[in-house]
C-alpha cells in the first residue's frame, strides 16, 4: 500500500527502529528518536545499493517520490546512483572553491599586501556589497563578459559611476589572477573597456574655497569651539597641506621635532613612497599642543571611542560644516588651495607637486625621491606658514618669498 501524508504524520517513533514501504524501492524508516528517514533501496550490476534521500518532513512524501523515480532512470541509463552522487558533491566541491567568490578572496589575499590596510578593506567591501551578490557562485570558468557587463551596469543604475568603473576593473584583476593559477582559460574583462560599456562621469574637483576666503576660514578654525583635538588637526592640515588620511593616522614616532621633519611612512601614503614634510615654527606650536591633548597615546588624533583607532575624516569634514562651509570645503581643499596660492606666487611647480606628493607627472619628475629639493620645499613650507599667519591677522601681504 502507498503511503499517505496522513499515515506517515501518525507513525510515532517504537523501541526499536521500523519501516514503512512505499513501494519502488522507496520507504521510511522510523527511529527511536523519532526522525523519519527516507531511503531508496536498488540494485545496480546485480549489486544492492542504498541511498539516502532526506527526512520527513523537510523532504515531503511528493519530493522524495520524485527523487526515487530519477534515481531508477539513472540505473536504467547504466549509472550507479551511488557513484553519481559522489561525483556531483565532487563537482560541487570544485565548482564552490572555484567560485569568482573564492577565487577573488584569494586573489584579494595576495594583492592586499602592497596596498594599505584602508584601500584593501574599502575593495573587499565594494566587491562584498556589488559583486558577490550577482556573480560570487559562479563558478569562474562561467563568467562571461556580458554577466560582467550586466554586474557593473547594477551598479552604474543607481548612479555610481565611478564605483561601476572601479568594479569592472576590479573584476578584470581577478579573472587575470584565474588565468594565472590555471582556474580559467581566459578573461572576459579583457574584451571590453569602462569607457566602452558605462556612461562618462563628469570629472569633479574637491569643493574648497578661494584664496579670498582663506582669511576667514583661519580664523574660524581659531576659534571653532568644538573638541579641541579637532581644531588642532585642521590647524595642521592648513599649514602641512597634507592628504587628510594621512594627516588623522599620524603617529608620534614618525616625528623628528629636532630635525624638523615629519617622515609619514611609506605604506601609509597614496603613492607608496616615503613623504617629508618640514616642519615650520607653527605646525611645531600645533605639535606641543597636541601632545597636551593626546597626551603618551601612539596616535596624534586618537579616536574618542577608544579601541586604538584614529579620528575619522567625518570628524574634520563636520567641523568644517559647522563653520559654514558645507559642500564648499573639504579636509582635501587645503591641498587645492596650497596649491593654487603657491603656484599663483611663483614656486617651482615640481617642488609644490613633490611636497603635495603627488603621482610623477613626467620623466623629471620620476626622478625625484621624497628628500629631493627638501631645503628649498623647506624654505617654501616656512614662507607658507608665515603667509597664513599673516592673511589671518588681516594684514596686506605682498608676494612670498619664491625660492630658487
Amino acid at each position: 500500500m502507498k503511503l499517505t501524508d496522513p499515515v506517515i504524520k501518525a507513525a510515532k517513533p517504537q523501541d526499536k527502529a521500523y519501516t514503512l514501504s512505499d513501494g519502488e524501492g522507496l520507504a521510511l524508516h522510523i527511529q527511536p528518536t523519532g526522525a523519519k528517514w527516507w531511503r531508496f533501496r536498488y540494485r545496480f550490476n546485480g549489486k544492492p545499493g542504498l541511498l539516502s534521500l532526506g527526512t520527513y518532513p523537510d523532504t515531503g512524501l511528493k519530493a522524495a517520490r520524485l527523487e526515487r523515480d530519477r534515481l531508477k532512470d539513472l540505473v536504467k541509463q547504466g549509472i550507479d546512483p551511488s557513484q553519481n552522487r559522489q561525483e556531483e558533491k565532487l563537482i560541487a566541491k570544485i565548482v564552490s572553491e572555484n567560485s569568482f567568490e573564492a577565487v577573488a578572496r584569494q586573489w584579494w589575499k595576495d594583492w592586499r599586501s602592497t596596498r594599505t590596510e584602508r584601500h584593501a578593506e574599502y575593495v573587499l567591501r565594494r566587491l562584498e556589497a556589488d559583486v558577490f551578490p550577482v556573480i560570487g557562485n559562479k563558478p569562474v570558468t562561467d563568467i562571461t563578459t556580458p554577466l560582467l557587463l550586466m554586474t557593473v551596469k547594477k551598479i552604474e543604475a543607481r548612479g555610481a559611476l565611478d564605483i561601476a568603473k572601479r568594479a569592472l576593473q576590479t573584476c578584470g584583476q581577478i579573472m587575470r589572477y584565474a588565468v594565472a593559477h590555471g582556474l580559467a582559460e581566459r578573461n572576459p574583462a579583457a574584451d571590453v573597456k569602462p569607457a566602452d560599456a558605462l556612461k562618462s562621469a563628469k570629472k569633479t574637483n574637491h569643493a574648497r574655497l578661494s584664496a579670498k576666503e582663506l582669511p576667514e576660514l583661519l580664523r574660524l578654525i581659531d576659534a571653532y569651539d568644538g573638541q579641541p583635538l579637532t581644531r588642532l588637526a585642521l590647524q595642521m592640515m592648513a599649514h602641512t597641506f597634507v592628504r587628510t588620511s594621512e594627516l588623522i593616522g599620524a603617529k608620534w614616532e614618525e616625528f623628528d621635532l629636532e630635525a624638523r621633519q615629519w617622515r609619514i611612512p611609506a605604506e601609509r601614503m597614496k603613492m607608496r613612497e616615503e613623504h617629508i614634510v618640514p616642519l615650520t615654527d607653527q605646525s611645531l606650536a600645533i605639535l606641543e599642543d597636541i601632545r597636551k591633548l593626546s597626551g603618551n597615546r601612539p596616535l596624534l588624533f586618537p579616536s574618542e571611542r577608544g579601541e586604538g583607532k584614529s579620528m575619522s575624516n567625518n570628524t574634520l569634514l563636520y567641523a568644517i560644516y559647522r563653520m559654514g562651509y558645507h559642500s564648499r570645503m573639504t579636509g582635501h581643499g587645503f591641498r587645492g588651495i596650497a596649491s593654487t596660492i603657491l603656484h599663483e606666487q611663483g614656486y617651482p611647480h615640481d617642488h609644490i607637486e613633490l611636497q603635495l606628493a603627488h603621482a610623477p607627472r613626467n620623466a623629471v619628475s620620476a626622478a625625484y625621491n621624497h628628500a629631493r629639493y627638501l631645503e628649498q620645499r623647506a624654505s617654501m613650507m616656512r614662507d607658507w606658514s608665515k603667509y597664513l599667519d599673516a592673511v589671518k591677522a588681516g594684514a596686506k601681504v605682498t608676494p612670498i618669498r619664491k625660492t630658487a
